[in-house]
């Protein structure tokens, strides 16, 4: 399995027309999307190039491929204009014998500090921080994709899971840190 995996989005045109680039190139079975859409949210300058309704046309082109959850700047209304499950608190998908919970990271029992029981080999695949990490803890690895619009350490990235590796990149394509289960 081959995943592109992408956070905090919030509405940025460039941003996501850069990450879909990327998407392009990796050709990855799903697209998994960690929240934050189409919103900046009352904590966050307006990212460059915000436009909202682009950035759901953009996404609803893909829409088949995309796998979802709800980030805390996601709404109801949003539900409303994607063409795919977006409100969902997390999502489980199985990948090459792991699991991968997949959450925003905003909510109690759902981020690194709170993490749900997952088994030993699982990945919780969080954003909402716009911090890239990929460290193992306890046989969990803890998968953040950072932000493609307003990231808080410098550069926009995404996360690539292709056979049980994970891959930070920036959405120029650069690779920053991989890593498993058992190494980083």
């Amino acid at each position: 399995m081959k995943f592109v995996i992408a956070s905090d989005l919030h509405g940025a045109a460039p941003a996501v027309r850069k990450l879909i680039e990327r998407i392009e190139a990796e050709s990855p079975d799903r697209v998994l999307l960690l929240g934050d859409l189409l919103y900046h949210g009352p904590r966050n300058d307006l990212p460059e190039g915000y436009a909202p309704k682009e950035v759901l046309a953009m996404l609803n082109a893909m829409a088949s491929r995309i796998i979802a959850v709800r980030g805390n700047c996601d709404a109801e209304v949003d539900q409303m204009v994607l063409d795919f499950p977006c409100m969902a608190d997390c999502a489980q998908v199985f990948a090459d014998g792991h699991l991968l919970h997949l959450a925003h990271g905003h909510l109690p029992g759902n981020n690194p500090d709170d993490a749900p029981a997952l088994p030993a080999g699982s990945a919780l695949l969080t954003g909402h921080t716009h911090v890239k990490r990929l460290e193992q803890v306890d046989g969990i690895l803890f998968v953040n994709p950072g932000s493609t619009s307003i990231p808080k350490d410098g550069s926009a990235s995404y996360a690539m899971y292709e056979d049980g590796i994970f891959t930070l990149k920036t959405l120029e394509g650069e690779t920053l840190k991989e890593g498993s289960w058992g190494q980083q």
